[in-house]
């Protein structure tokens, strides 16, 4: 071990090397803090400062490693006994941690420190060694360089607590698999901004990603495919096949149990648990071409899901989990439990008679046995269960918690039954859409949703009473990646906006600003970028769609609308006055203004105009997202009428509807010689070869 001022000297460096050019301010840390006073007067750290801690043991050693991972030339020397008095930089864990009162109005939590900066010291306090980790976060943003080998910070007090436990991050490995390198540099990033959350989709039917030793076949063959490239894999001619490791064409990859051990090692020494997933009883087709006999067909690439109804399936289930927990020292083990098609099911003897014989009354129920099963399973090892709000389809398993994606629903009737949620709705915590102008940025499977979306989320729905709230533990962003082929796009769906996911995970809702967080961004992803990470450049960004920043005045506004066929009540936006509402949508379907369509006869609406008015124009905005399979209308018919009987066509539209255009907005209206008219109908219908959806925003009539 090196005298203690190397260390200092290699603190001292890698501060630089993390701050890059930034200008380095109170108001320049992610998450912003709970309580921040600037004060007069600089810190400076020099070759001379020294670094104490009154750590000891396993926790000593934790800091040491993780300070050995940063920046060349780095060592493990953390100065022994304190012996001076400025100068100093120390991380003092505190005595009687956990039977003490925090100060003030901060929260107690074991997350929780204190930073003092003053010209003498800097001094980080807190309970435990993760307070100590999270302050130490803050110091290296606050910093900025000095010299080739110095660095300052600004006198500042800070205290600062989490407001959530659980702050996570969902990154998907099944679809495109990413290398353990990978993985660690986005560890990187979480912890600075303090996320202890990393949940990784391992399994799914694009590849199965972990080894398990009982069940080669899972990373000999159901881990490989012929195609990089998941979209052509999903819908090529010779779709959804896997193929063997050896195989000149093979294309995927999986972690050893070696790389698992590794990447749980470093994300602890972050202060970072690694939550595995894996998939049941849904999106396990890969599991079921590698091992046909636990589907309900017994052959390959017929089922998706397991066979319930064969104790065999149970056997594997365990025998996979029992190696899974022996990896990964997670409170949780995250089963999936989402999408389940249970068709197979429904005509499956020994599903029909698992049925019988338990007293189920459904497939729905069939589904809640296996969850309940396996949560008991878990139980018995010390774990507990988390899934995707469908586990709670035929009564949710007693000590599950629940992770609710299909918006908020599913995680308010878990907490109201008395179970933990943590909150990851499509709407806010889906990384996999537009983040801007779709135009502007690589294919994504839909959606919009920029950083400003995210940061404005709340977590705890304003329905819950204070003790229903106290169990939302936590929230979590989840990026899919059938449409992010490689790791340099994946990084560029991820930052900047789980930096806003941080925010609203760490900060009190009080101290959210995001004006002011918009420029910590910026700062932020000039940091990345120095530190070779592939972020959106925040700086360019274009917005939101222009047609929907301001209401828009026409002839039809707030008219009755006659729905001659009906909208879909899973996108019907204000209902039946949105197409006269003045409002427009944005850059996708589902923000609110957009109405969905995709009953036999689609659109067909009959205006009133309430008097028969002279008419120039009549026209609409229709979207076309290919991969939630959203298109343009094929046929348009515009017709008006006086008495509402007899209608008069205007115009009739035909359009090849393709998939060349992966997301566009086109009008499809009339234009003319006035006419006079009460009533005006609109009628849009899908083409016969892709089906789908139709939406639209707003009818104009002028």
């Amino acid at each position: 071990m090196r005298k203690s001022n190397t260390i200092v000297y290699a603190l001292l460096l890698a501060a630089v090397l993390l701050i890059g050019r930034s200008k380095a301010s109170a108001q320049s840390v992610i998450p912003v803090p709970l309580k921040v006073e600037q004060e007069s007067g600089i810190f400076h750290i020099s070759k001379t400062t020294r670094l104490y801690t009154n750590l000891k043991g396993k926790e000593k050693r934790t800091l040491a490693d993780y300070l050995i991972t940063l920046p060349a030339p780095f060592n493990a020397g953390i100065n022994g006994k304190k012996n001076a008095r400025e100068n100093v930089i120390i991380l003092q864990k505190k005595e009687n941690a956990g039977r003490r009162q925090s100060a003030g109005n901060i929260p107690s939590s074991p997350e929780s420190y204190t930073l003092e900066v003053t010209p003498a010291h800097i001094l980080i306090q807190a309970d435990t060694d993760a307070g100590l980790f999270y302050g130490l976060q803050t110091l290296l943003q606050l910093a900025e360089p000095a010299g080739e080998v110095a660095w300052k910070v600004q006198a500042t007090h800070v205290e600062d607590a989490p407001r959530f436990t659980y702050r996570g991050f969902m990154l998907d490995v099944s679809r495109h698999f990413r290398s353990k390198e990978f993985v660690k540099k986005q560890v990187d990033a979480l912890a600075r901004y303090k996320l202890n959350r990393l949940h990784l989709h391992l399994t799914d039917g694009a590849g199965w990603r972990i080894e398990i030793k009982k069940y080669p076949r899972l990373t000999d063959f159901a881990a490989w495919r012929p195609e990089a490239v998941w979209k052509k894999w999903w819908f090529g001619e010779d779709a959804r096949k896997y193929c063997e490791q050896d195989d000149p064409h093979a294309q995927g990859g999986f972690y050893t149990q070696d790389d698992i051990r590794e990447l749980v090692q470093y994300a602890a020494q972050r202060h970072i648990t690694i939550i595995p997933e894996i998939e049941m009883p849904a999106h396990s087709e890969e599991v079921l071409a590698a091992y046909p006999e636990f589907s309900c067909s017994g052959e390959p690439y017929k089922n998706a899901d397991f066979c319930v109804g064969n104790e065999r399936t149970f056997t594997f289930l365990e025998d996979v989990l029992t190696e899974v927990m022996a990896l990964f020292p997670s409170e949780y083990i995250h089963i999936g439990g989402d999408e389940a098609g249970k068709a197979a099911w429904k005509t499956c003897p020994k599903c029909q008679q698992r049925i019988k014989e338990e007293g189920l009354k459904d497939v729905n129920e069939l589904q809640s046995y296996l969850i309940h099963r396996v949560e008991a399973f878990l139980n018995a090892h010390g774990r507990k269960l988390l899934g995707w709000d469908e586990i709670m389809e035929g009564g949710l398993a007693p000590n599950a918690t629940v992770l609710s994606w299909r918006g908020e629903e599913g995680g308010i009737n878990a907490v109201k039954t008395g179970h933990r949620a943590i909150m990851a709705p499509g709407s806010h915590c889906y990384l996999d859409g537009y983040q801007d102008a779709p135009y502007s940025q690589p294919e994504a499977i839909g959606g919009y949703l920029p950083l400003s979306k995210v940061y404005s989320y709340n977590p705890v729905p304003a329905a819950l009473m204070k003790d229903e709230a106290g169990l939302i533990y936590g929230v979590q962003a989840n990026l899919w990646a059938e449409y992010i082929p490689t790791a340099e796009q994946c990084e560029y769906m991820i930052y900047p906006r789980l930096l806003a996911l941080a925010e609203v995970a760490w900060s009190d809702p009080a101290r959210k600003s995001y004006p002011d967080f918009r420029l910590r961004a910026l700062q932020a992803v000039e940091w990345l970028q120095t530190q070779g990470y592939h972020p959106f450049d925040l700086k360019n960004e274009i917005g939101g769609r222009p047609e929907a920043a301001e209401p828009v005045r026409h002839l039809a506004l707030g008219k009755t609308v006659k729905y001659n066929a009906p909208y879909n009540k899973s996108y019907q936006a204000q209902g039946d006055k949105t197409l006269t509402d003045g409002i427009r949508g944005d850059w996708t379907y589902s923000d609110g203004a957009w109405q969905g369509f995709i009953s036999r006869d689609r659109l067909d609406v009959t205006i009133d105009l309430e008097a028969e008015l002279d008419i120039h124009s009549v026209g609409a905005d229709f979207i076309q997202v290919v991969g939630p399979e959203v298109f343009l209308p094929a046929e348009v018919i515009i017709s008006v009428s006086s008495d509402g009987t007899d209608f008069h066509e205007l115009t009739h539209l035909t359009h090849e509807v393709t998939k060349a255009e992966p997301i566009t907005f086109r009008n499809y209206g009339w234009q003319g010689i006035a006419t006079t008219a009460r009533y005006v109908r609109y009628q849009a219908r899908a083409g016969k070869e892709f089906g789908g959806w139709i939406f639209t925003d707003e009818i104009i009539i002028k």
